[in-house]
């Protein structure tokens, strides 16, 4: 699969709720995960390994009570080995209030399979 293909795949499955279907189907054994900006000393946090992925994904589900989830795109050139999703997503966060947050992943392929990630919050 390209870029695209994979884009596309990434989308349904992220929007039918099978993000652990999406780890095992699309994501290299060595992928690197980067949350930009998200940590509490403003620094970017880094996963490495799928094993790594899958243990950030159930910490997000663990304290992460998601209304509602919507995942738009890919954006990508043809033959690229790059796509851009934009998610829209409804959370409430343990002992938080209800908030909207909308983020861009970029992601980068290589062999048919995604390489890395980077999740960028839109601010508005």
């Amino acid at each position: 699969m390209d870029a695209t293909e994979i884009g596309k795949r990434l989308v349904e499955l992220t929007t039918s709720d099978r993000d652990e279907q999406a780890i095992e189907e699309l994501y290299d054994q060595n992928i690197v995960s980067v949350e930009a900006a998200n940590g509490s000393d403003g620094e970017a946090q880094t996963w490495e390994g799928v094993d790594a992925v899958r243990e950030k994904h159930a910490w997000w589900n663990g304290v992460t009570t998601l209304h509602s989830m919507q995942a738009e795109g890919p954006y990508s050139g043809a033959g690229d080995d790059h796509f851009v999703v934009k998610f829209s997503m409804d959370v409430t966060m343990d002992g938080q209030n209800r908030e909207q947050i909308t983020e861009v992943g970029l992601f980068e392929v290589a062999n048919g399979k995604i390489t890395r990630e980077v999740y960028l919050p839109l601010n508005a």
